[in-house]
């Protein structure tokens, strides 16, 4: 029998391992963002002609890669290897984000449509984050609904590799920053319900949140307000 003391107790502990995870994965998300700056100075630099030239293969190369790369933060997750794995991770996806940068750089108003699709991603975060931390309501009832979508956007993103059709591709974007943006209270929702106990996978997922809702909100702010010379 356990007694309303020790029932106080274990719900106690569990939410004090809730917090420390919660705040372990937004040191280490923070930790995330320095070699994700590093490899996206490195990768404006690097010549990507040849997946200018075959995107459809670049773009699979790349996807290759980067999921070799979670394969491995994954596997190595519960040592200090899988934090060594997931700064590689992400430093490999700043590096894969010089095309796009190259490319929005080459706008007159480059620099500032990145730096609006990194404050605009910062406030999603933010703002998204704060809502599922403080009113610790339990977003697990998204999750079939969130992984439908983010299998169909996968399909189509792949289907318009071959057709390359503009219209669609901002269809795409739109709705990726939306799926994203709700990963976000998903991902942390299982953080505070102690669905999530493993700071790099936290990490890890709420990165990838993030990643997203910024190349996708780069590539709407490139169409729609994009100055070219």
């Amino acid at each position: 029998m356990q007694y309303p003391n020790q029932f106080a107790t274990t719900t106690g502990s569990l939410v004090a391992e809730q917090n420390r995870v919660l705040r372990n994965t937004y040191m280490m998300l923070a930790m995330t963002m320095i070699p994700t700056v590093i490899g996206a100075f490195i990768g404006v630099s690097i010549n990507f002609s040849f997946m200018m030239l075959h995107p459809v293969m670049g773009s699979l190369m790349m996807f290759g890669a980067m999921m070799g790369l979670l394969f491995a933060v994954t596997a190595l997750r519960d040592s200090a290897w899988g934090i060594l794995a997931l700064l590689c991770f992400t430093l490999v996806a700043g590096i894969f984000l010089g095309p796009m940068l190259q490319f929005a750089l080459h706008l007159r108003n480059g620099a500032q449509l990145i730096g609006l699709s990194a404050g605009g991603t910062g406030l999603i975060f933010f703002s998204l984050a704060t809502i599922a931390t403080v009113t610790r309501k339990d977003f697990s009832f998204m999750g079939k609904f969130l992984f439908i979508g983010l299998i169909l956007l996968v399909i189509a993103s792949l289907a318009n590799m071959f057709f390359a059709i503009p219209a669609l591709s901002l269809t795409i974007s739109a709705i990726a920053v939306l799926i994203f943006s709700a990963y976000i209270m998903f991902d942390i929702s299982r953080i505070v319900q102690g669905g999530e106990t493993n700071y790099v996978m936290a990490t890890m997922s709420l990165y990838l949140d993030i990643y997203n809702i910024f190349v996708n909100l780069l590539n709407l702010l490139m169409a729609f307000s994009g100055e070219r010379d």
